[in-house]
């Protein structure tokens, strides 16, 4: 260090140079910086996503699910596996510890499904989520004048919007699908031996295209093709159609108009509204690498093209939060910039000298955003967070050293800054900015060692600050002193003792003389705040209100979509006439972005909040609004409304009671009186059941001696049963010149009665169902849901208040005590309290290791082992001003005040270095006793250590008393700084030179002796 601030000296515009092209780069790297919400990170989950088309989940559950469960479970690393068997759907979900290599896994997991050796008509997909997933843009669009939406939307808009650099996916919903329905008349295609299935097959033979060999002409050989095909729906209508597993020679050959209806009509499978409004949606996704924000803005530009043609509106907008939540920590990071210039103004009374020493700011974080960028690190809540916090520290080293230059040259008397006065003062400090620097560097060390998300999180702030304090002690050593040579002209003579110092040297005087006096009354001011933490309340991260709701309603599991409309029509009139409201999107039976479903009996809405909204009451009242509806349109269906959870470091703030059987029906009267008490809980809400309701089904149970009498196979009913209850696709057809889906299906559906009496073709001839299976009605769950291969019901809930422990402790007790549950029924209780309690642990740890680790850092440069020991005592009266100040603001203990605490580490412990190196460095060039040393250290380096806490406190204010929303990480953080750095920072100036004093009280003993003999002599 001393051979840069010589070189920085002696090569000033190679200094200036650099810094300029650091600048350059800084500003080039920080307008390159994606902005998110939040760092991405992956969950360590993959899901299996099984579709079995036409399977009840106990079909799924048994062929699917349970085969998948059995391969997977053998895969070396899986934590717990999940499972749900839905109609149609098996999801099996496998969780891993947090570093795992997912591609490897993902290999592996593939194998698995490889070996499960699932049926042929089973498709599988294996999924990953991370944040990425999360729309950028939920859009609702409306078409102008005669405009054909769907079509335009399929031609023009969706592929410019594909085109989008950084768009990973737009899917398109609510668009009407054109297509060729054929309706076949039940009666007549019956009476021509005819079934939909024979009828797709015969449609599909007639598309016919194979190379056919080669034959020779003029010496030439060409290649000859075999082609059949319908051209026009009329070709189509004319086709002559024979009916199966006869002798078809002498079989009469109908037309297919004659059986049927064929006509091109237009079919939505899932419906989409904005206010009320008939709208397609489109969901815009990105790439786990873009900027969010960027891609907002293109895709909104791409939009604006197609004005002329459509209008639209943005009901769902991540890109908006994204932006508040930067602009808002970027506003309270220059406030914070604004407020340590003041502070340091303050002390310093020069303009240029508070110049000097705040320009460490800009150029520290402008500098570490060309790390950031080269890292790919996102600029987010946690980045911008950092930078905000790091304002006020990263000016530390430079008041230190312009303070020090400043001081020795009023001192000195010069008129003008000598080079070697300003080598020399930044000499004496050095080694005192270069430890208390690389203290603060190395406590965010263990954070790269906490385990799970916490760590993946909290890693880009820590990384932030330490790239800014490294710029911020490499400033201090070539620009401050440089400037200092060069701004000031004349330098005031030293004044006289001022009134703080002759106060604080009388102050010292006296503790130094009552030190018992002195140690009890902090250890008395320690202890009170030790008793404060109880009433703090103990969560993960504070609940922060949202300003979007997610809502949905499910119906029993057989519902029409026609039905589910016509519920999600009077949900939308009730959240319409709400003044709260500004905006509604609505879809009805279409595809949850999570887990892929598509559901009939479902639809969900984003509904967005005026400004002002308390979210907590309007959403409470919302919900008795809603069961009022649902009581009166869908008794049985059910209903959620809850802010939106937008992802990002898990606030835990849940309770999760899980329910374990193999009594489906005991589980379930368990899982709805469970439910039912949580519900009246008033600390609760959003509690959700994932046991389903059961649904009416018929059963058809094949009596194996009869179907063998008419030599009927049981894939033979399934096959006329199918037939009979769901279109069939014949598929993508080119007609009149234009690819049409084709479908087919009969006029008439099949009641219950006509199941009884449905005919099936045997080798004997036409036999009635109920002649060979016993049809009846049962009923059974809609989906099974299972852990680690057990079945279970989870009941969870979010908490509303922060104390989570104090909750969870409650209502597990209850449901154990004031419960009783089915026989065979054992509970399992978990959720956010369990992992809160594990994360906090491993801070705890990070802490320890920390402080170990900067006793180490203290030890290599004083090389005494017991300054560092007297340094590191500052910290154990943090507490004092930390726990005080959460409790005046309300603040919960999480793991934000947890980071706080570690970055007080480093902050506090800077102040001790700063007073412990000037006592060293009087004793050893001054001669001084220990005594005249303390003193002297306090006077001299008083003003430098109030001016370095009273910065870093100003900076961040605005951050501990803001009430916008994206800044949740950093209040508990700014405040817990704050209130232990101004606790800590007085009890420095006072407890440091007591604790020296009494650990090397041998030797100041016998320098008090030795000067009263003096004295006396």
């Amino acid at each position: 260090m001393n051979f840069l601030i010589k070189f920085s000296l002696k090569n000033v515009a190679a200094i200036f140079i650099i810094t300029f092209l650091i600048i350059l780069g800084g500003l080039y790297s920080f307008s390159n910086l994606k902005m998110e919400m939040l760092p991405d990170i992956e969950s360590p989950v993959l899901t299996i996503e099984a579709i079995y088309p036409g399977a009840s989940p106990d079909d799924v559950n048994e062929n699917v699910t349970m085969k998948l469960e059995e391969q997977v479970k053998n895969i070396q690393g899986v934590e717990t596996i999940e499972s749900s068997s839905f109609e149609n759907v098996g999801i099996v979900s496998l969780t891993f510890p947090y570093d795992t290599d997912l591609d490897k896994m993902e290999q592996e997991v593939a194998k698995a499904i490889d070996q499960a050796q699932l049926s042929e008509d089973v498709q599988t997909d294996i999924l990953r989520f991370s944040l990425s997933m999360i729309p950028v843009y939920d859009i609702s669009v409306f078409a102008k004048g005669d405009t054909d939406l769907t079509t335009y939307m399929e031609e023009e808009v969706v592929p410019a919007l594909k085109k989008v650099k950084g768009v990973q996916n737009v899917a398109v919903a609510g668009e009407e699908h054109h297509l060729v329905q054929i309706t076949v008349d039940k009666e007549k295609a019956l009476q021509s031996g005819l079934t939909l299935s024979s009828i797709q097959q015969q449609i599909n033979a007639k598309y016919l295209s194979f190379p056919a060999g080669q034959v020779q002409a003029d010496d030439l050989e060409i290649s000859v093709r075999v082609e059949e095909k319908l051209e026009t729906i009329e070709e189509l209508e004319n086709l002559q159609l024979l009916p199966p597993g006869i002798n078809q020679l002498n079989a009469t050959p109908v037309f297919l108009k004659d059986i049927a209806n064929v006509e091109e009509v237009t079919k939505q499978t899932e419906l989409t509204r904005y206010n009320l409004k008939d709208a397609i949606s489109l969901v815009v996704t990105k790439k786990q690498d873009a900027n969010t924000v960027e891609v907002a803005d293109e895709v909104t530009s791409v939009l604006n093209e197609y004005e002329d043609k459509m209008n639209y509106y943005i009901g769902f907008d991540s890109a908006s939060t994204v932006k508040d939540s930067v602009h808002t920590l970027v506003r309270e990071g220059l406030l914070g910039a604004v407020f340590a210039s003041l502070a340091v103004l303050l002390f310093l009374r020069n303009i240029r000298a508070t110049i000097i020493a705040v320009i460490s700011i800009p150029f520290s974080l402008i500098f570490a955003s060309i790390f950031l960028n080269q890292l790919d690190i996102s600029l987010n809540m946690m980045t911008l967070g950092g930078m905000a916090v790091a304002v006020g520290r990263v000016v530390d080293d430079s008041i230190v050293v312009i303070e020090n230059i400043f001081r020795r040259a009023r001192r000195a008397g010069e008129e003008k800054i000598s080079s070697e006065l300003i080598i020399d003062s930044t000499k004496e400090i050095i080694k005192a900015i270069v430890s208390s620097t690389l203290t603060t560097i190395v406590v965010f060390l263990p954070l790269g060692f906490v385990e799970g998300e916490t760590g993946g999180f909290f890693m880009p702030f820590a990384l932030t600050i330490t790239f800014a304090l490294i710029a911020s002690l490499l400033v201090s050593v070539t620009l401050v002193p440089i400037l200092a040579k060069y701004s000031f002209k004349r330098v005031p003579k030293e004044e006289k003792e001022g009134f703080l110092q002759r106060k604080y040297a009388k102050l010292i005087e006296r503790s130094l003389n009552h030190k018992v006096v002195t140690i009890v009354i902090a250890c008395l001011l320690l202890a009170g705040s030790i008793m404060l933490v109880p009433r703090l309340g103990f969560t993960f991260l504070p609940n922060e209100e949202q300003k979007i709701l997610t809502a949905s309603i499910e119906l029993p599991a057989a519902t029409t979509m026609a039905r589910t409309n016509e519920v999600s029509l009077e949900i939308e009139e009730l959240f319409n006439e709400q003044n709260e409201i500004k905006d509604i999107t609505a879809a009805v039976g279409s595809r949850d972005m999570f887990t892929g479903l598509k559901l009939e009996n479902k639809a969900n809405y984003f509904l967005t909040l005026e400004d002002g909204v308390q979210v907590d009451e309007f959403v409470k009242g919302l919900r008795k609004d809603m069961e009022a509806v649902m009581g009166e349109e869908a008794e049985e269906g059910q209903f959620t409304v809850q802010e939106l959870a937008m992802g990002g470091p898990p606030t835990n703030n849940n309770i999760m009671i899980d329910l374990y059987s193999n009594d489906l029906d005991e589980l379930q009267k368990a899982a709805k009186k469970v439910e039912a008490y949580l519900k009246k809980n008033e600390d609760l809400k959003n509690v959700t059941n994932n046991f389903t309701d059961k649904q009416r089904q018929y059963l058809v149970e094949i009596d194996s001696s009869k179907s063998s009498e008419f030599g009927v196979a049981g894939m033979q009913v399934l096959g006329t049963i199918s037939d009979q209850t769901r279109p069939v696709e014949v598929g993508e057809l080119t007609l009149n010149e234009d690819v049409k889906t084709v479908q087919l299906s009969y006029d008439e559906e099949l009641t219950a009665n006509d199941l009884q009496e449905l005919t099936v073709f045997s080798q004997k001839g036409p036999v009635n169902l109920e002649e060979i299976a016993d049809v009846k009605e049962i009923e059974s769950f809609t989906s099974i849901q299972k852990l680690d291969g057990k079945v279970f019901a989870r009941i969870s809930a979010q908490v509303k208040g922060n104390d989570i422990q104090a909750v969870t402790d409650q209502v597990t007790a209850g449901v154990k005590n004031d419960i009783k549950l089915p026989e065979g029924v054992s509970f399992e209780s978990g959720g956010g309290s369990e992992e809160t309690t594990e994360q906090f642990q491993q801070m705890g740890i990070a802490m320890i290791a920390a402080i170990g680790l900067v006793y180490l850092t203290m030890l290599i440069t004083f090389g005494k082992a017991r300054i560092p020991i007297i340094i590191l005592s500052s910290l154990v009266f943090v507490p004092i001003g930390s726990f005080t100040a959460l409790f005046l603001a309300k603040e919960p203990l999480s793991i934000s005040v947890m980071i706080g605490f570690l970055m007080l580490i480093g902050i506090v412990v800077t102040n001790a270095i700063v007073l412990t190196d000037r006592i060293t460095r009087n004793q050893e060039e001054k001669g001084l006793t220990i005594r005249e040393a303390l003193i002297e250290a306090g006077k001299t380096r008083l003003r430098p250590i109030l001016m370095t806490a009273l910065a870093t406190i100003a900076a961040l204010l605005p951050l501990a008393f803001t009430t916008s929303s994206g800044t949740i990480i950093s209040k508990g953080l700014a405040l817990t700084v704050i209130g232990g750095l101004a606790s800590s920072t007085l009890l420095t100036l006072i407890l440091i030179p007591i604790l020296y004093e009494l650990f090397f009280f041998r030797r100041s003993k016998k320098e008090r002796i030795n000067k009263t003999t003096e004295i006396t002599h």
